[in-house]
């Protein structure tokens, strides 16, 4: 069962690395490993985004859709994910936003469970490492998008 989490420090405000994160439909671009994502639904409800996405993760000869629930909650600066079908068991992926002087700390944990139990062996071995290029990906994209001219 990979679990892993992951902590950075990002020169931005708290609301452009939320946004960036809720564009799921730009992921194939700048995260490692996606290679298609796309949005079924999306819709507020109080202070909860609710979208309905599929990502296709892959690498090699390696590759699969899991559809995923993402609640964002406006009040507590945290996005919620879990998954509703594919190659997972389970999955909870957290993130949480603090800003303090426009610079934003994010909090990313994961922890899922493939269907596969040999895939889920070799996750395990590589998954940190997996996490930290996918939290790279997403601090120089904001830092691309977002950087002071």
């Amino acid at each position: 069962m990979p679990k892993a989490s992951v902590k950075r420090s990002i020169e931005c405000s708290k609301n452009q690395l939320i946004d960036l994160v809720l564009d799921i439909e730009k992921y194939p671009i700048f995260v490692p490993f996606c290679l298609d994502a796309k949005i079924h639904e999306k819709k507020e409800q109080g202070d909860l985004l609710l979208i309905v996405a599929d990502l296709t993760i892959g690498k090699g000869p390696f590759k699969d859709t899991y559809k995923s629930d993402v609640k964002f909650n406006k009040k507590q600066d945290s996005i919620y994910v879990t998954n509703l079908d594919g190659p997972l068991k389970y999955l909870e992926n957290k993130w949480q936003f603090k800003e303090n002087n426009k610079i934003t700390e994010v909090s990313f944990e994961v922890d899922f469970e493939l269907k596969n139990r040999f895939l889920n062996i070799v996750m395990t071995k590589s998954f940190q490492f997996g996490l930290d290029k996918i939290a790279d990906a997403f601090q120089k994209r904001a830092e691309e998008l977002f950087r002071k001219t």
